[in-house]
C-alpha cells in the first residue's frame, strides 16, 4: 500500500503540474467574429436590435444602423459612430404620401478589423423613402447595395464591403481586446476590452488529456501494488 500511495502522490503532483502548463501555454482572451451588427436608435443612444433586419419594421422617422466590426457577442459589440440623427439624415427628403422614410446609418469599421487585404470605405449616411410597410433589410437595401447574404441568410457585405468573408472566427488579438486609437476616437460599445469567456477549446481538450493520462498511471500504480 505504500508503494501504492507514494506513486499515487507522485502521479497525483505531475497531473498538477500537467494542468499548470496547460492553463499557462493558453491565451485567456476569448476569439471574436468578424460581421455587421444591427442597430435601432433609441433617440438618445445606439441600441442592439433584438430583431433581424429581415423582420423589424422601422417607423417613419426611425433610424437603424449597421456597423462592422470584431467583437465576441453583442455585450461587446461596436456602436455605429455616427449620431443616428434623422432629422439631419433626412432633411432633404420630404415626406410623401404611401411612403415613409428611414435614416440608414453605415458604418464600416476601422482599418484594424478590415479583412485582409481590404480597407473599410468612409462612413456614411443615407434616408431610405420605402413603402410603410417595408422592414430594415428593405430600406438597407434601397441605399446600399449590392448587399450579399450567405445560404443561412446572415449578412455578409453591406454596398459591397467585404469583398469576401462572412462572420467568421478570428484570433483574440483581433476581436478588439486592446482598440486601436483610432477606435477609441469613436464611440464604441459597451467595451471592446476584457474578457468573460469560458475556457478555449484547446485549453479543454489538454485538460482532458492531462486528466485521462493522469488517471490511467493511478490506476496502473495500484495495479502493481
Amino acid at each position: 500500500m505504500t508503494v501504492a500511495r507514494s506513486a499515487a502522490r507522485a502521479v497525483g503532483a505531475l497531473l498538477v503540474a500537467g494542468l499548470l502548463a496547460v492553463l499557462g501555454a493558453v491565451p485567456a482572451q476569448a476569439a471574436g467574429y468578424r460581421y455587421w451588427s444591427f442597430w435601432e436608435h433609441t433617440g438618445s443612444d445606439w441600441a442592439y436590435a433584438t430583431q433581424g433586419p429581415s423582420v423589424l419594421r422601422p417607423d417613419d422617422g426611425d433610424t437603424i444602423g449597421f456597423r462592422f466590426a470584431v467583437s465576441e457577442d453583442s455585450a461587446r459589440a461596436a456602436k455605429p459612430r455616427d449620431k443616428g440623427d434623422f432629422s439631419a439624415i433626412c432633411a432633404n427628403t420630404p415626406a410623401k404620401d404611401g411612403s415613409k422614410r428611414v435614416a440608414v446609418v453605415l458604418d464600416f469599421g476601422i482599418p484594424e478589423h478590415a479583412p485582409g487585404g481590404e480597407r473599410p470605405p468612409r462612413q456614411r449616411t443615407a434616408c431610405a423613402q420605402v413603402s410603410e410597410d417595408a422592414r430594415a433589410g428593405d430600406a438597407l437595401a434601397a441605399v446600399a447595395e449590392p448587399l450579399r447574404y450567405n445560404s443561412a441568410a446572415l449578412l455578409c457585405a453591406i454596398a459591397g464591403y467585404p469583398k469576401s468573408g462572412c462572420g467568421e472566427q478570428v484570433g483574440a488579438q483581433e476581436s478588439g481586446q486592446q482598440p486601436s486609437a483610432s477606435e477609441k476616437s469613436g464611440e464604441s460599445g459597451k467595451s471592446d476590452g476584457g474578457d468573460d469567456g469560458g475556457p478555449s477549446a484547446g485549453l479543454l481538450v489538454g485538460i482532458a488529456t492531462v486528466v485521462v493520462l493522469g488517471a490511467a498511471a493511478v490506476w496502473q500504480a495500484r495495479r502493481r501494488a
